[in-house]
């Protein structure tokens, strides 16, 4: 009994590090001219994520986030509070959120 409840814990743990999510993201404000994509590009890489990001027409900044379920909730923070220095941040919207199995996007770029 106590075998199978110590297999079972450490199955769960083993599981969890290999879990992934993808997030697609929107973020409002002012964001574009200032660099904002960049830095998301480069925060993104350095947290070890893949993805990509994107200006609109509408004058916002899309995307979308992929990687470890810890590392995706630090950007997902980084991107509704921090942004680039000269950025004014005033809503980010995250949608689509799911478990995936394996990345779907390798490495993180800007898109035009």
């Amino acid at each position: 009994m106590f075998l199978s409840a110590l297999l079972f814990c450490l199955f769960n743990i083993v599981m969890s590090k290999n879990k992934l999510t993808s997030v697609d993201f929107e973020i409002f404000g002012n964001v574009q001219g200032v660099c904002f994509r960049m830095y998301t590009e480069d925060h993104g890489s350095s947290l070890g994520l893949s993805g990509w990001v994107k200006n609109t027409r509408q004058g916002t900044v899309i995307g979308q986030i992929q990687g470890p379920p810890d590392k995706v909730n630090d950007m997902k923070l980084w991107l509704k509070s921090v942004g680039s220095p000269g950025s004014r941040i005033d809503r980010a919207v995250f949608s689509n959120e799911r478990d995936i199995s394996k990345l779907e996007i390798h490495g993180f770029s800007t898109r035009y």
